[in-house]
């Protein structure tokens, strides 16, 4: 894969008091995944600069704002609801379908009553 990786960090959602420190981020292959190729992604979670414990949810937001669940890369079932503590990383293989069409791929990660959402626009093609 030759896109150079591309990092979000964003604030997200915060639904919890003032005083929580979990910060979310997001790393990603690019905001132009190739078609039937593994697009690796990575979910960190930290609590005052330690791995915090969380769960993660990831859902592909099409142009309609309609919301549809991503599946494991390399096993059944989808990535809702998922605990994880520190890091969780996987992969999308994006299907032709989805070529030319701008996308958002979706991440909510909830540790306690803190809610971070990261959004990360992609148009899958090539």
């Amino acid at each position: 894969m030759t896109s150079a990786v591309a990092k979000v960090a964003l604030a997200g959602t915060l639904l919890a008091a003032s005083g929580s420190s979990m910060q979310a981020t997001l790393t990603a292959a690019g905001h132009s995944p190739k078609i039937g190729a593994h697009w690796p992604y990575s979910v960190h979670a930290t609590t005052g600069g330690k791995p915090a414990a969380a769960k993660l949810t990831v859902q592909i937001v099409d142009p309609l704002g309609g919301h549809h669940p991503v599946g494991f890369g390399a096993k059944k079932g989808n990535v809702t609801n998922v605990a994880f503590k520190g890091t969780f990383s996987d992969f999308v293989v994006w299907p032709q379908s989805s070529s030319g069409v701008p996308l958002t791929f979706e991440v909510t990660v909830v540790s306690g009553k803190t809610k971070r959402v990261l959004d990360y626009k992609v148009t899958p093609g090539g």
